[in-house]
Order: structure tokens, then C-alpha cells, then sequence
């Protein structure tokens, strides 16, 4: 269970890194665009699990590696952001989150099952 503080904090780290891969970083990432669905931090808020969904990209592998890379980039621009509510700036642990794929698939093979109708009850 997370204390209201770090609800807090997520949510604020959630707007900032938004923001941050909206304006500040387009180009970094081959114009895909990012968003950030979900942020988990720790009770010491010291890491922050962040979790991406990406559209318009082929490669999200490929974008995953390149967020790695660019980690201290992007931790630096959200310190820039966060510096007068929170002391230590979290590391940043990004995550592929790929629940819109799957609830896509499942509403696939949702579509695709047939069910018979219930045979009909003879009257005696």
C-alpha cells in the first residue's frame, strides 16, 4: 500500500516526465509519441518505477534501449523540474507497458468466439 505521499509524488512525476518527453525530448525518440501511464515509487522515494506506452513506433525495443541511454538526460530535466519539492530527484527505471496491446488482444479473441445457442427445452 502506497502513503499519500508517494501518490503524490508519482502523480508529480508522472506530469513532469510528460511533459518532459512531449516538449523538451521529441527528437530524441524518432518522433514516436511516449506516455507515461504509470509511476510507482519507492517508500524512500529514492527509484521510481516508470512505466511507457509508445505510438506511431515500429521498434519499442529499440526505444526502451535509447530511454536507458538517455536516463541521466531525462533525470537531469526532471530534477530541473522537481528541485524545490523534493530532495533527491529519483532514479528512473523505465518499464514497457504494454496492457493497451494485450487488452487489444484479448478483445481479438473475444470477437472470434462463437457460442451456440442453448438447445430449446421440449414441454412434456
Amino acid at each position: 500500500m502506497e502513503s499519500k505521499r508517494q501518490q503524490k509524488v508519482a502523480r508529480q512525476l508522472q506530469k513532469d516526465l510528460g511533459e518532459i518527453f512531449q516538449r523538451e525530448l521529441p527528437h530524441a525518440f524518432n518522433g514516436a509519441f511516449i506516455t507515461v501511464t504509470n509511476v510507482r515509487v519507492s517508500p524512500d522515494l529514492g527509484i521510481a518505477r516508470v512505466y511507457l506506452s509508445f505510438l506511431a513506433a515500429k521498434n519499442k525495443t529499440l526505444l526502451m534501449d535509447t530511454m536507458e541511454e538517455k536516463n541521466k538526460t531525462i533525470r537531469q530535466l526532471l530534477g530541473e523540474r522537481v528541485r524545490h519539492q523534493l530532495r533527491i530527484v529519483p532514479h528512473l527505471q523505465f518499464f514497457l507497458d504494454d496492457t493497451a496491446e494485450y487488452a487489444e488482444k484479448m478483445d481479438k479473441l473475444f470477437a472470434g468466439i462463437v457460442i451456440p445457442p442453448a438447445p430449446a427445452e421440449e414441454e412434456e
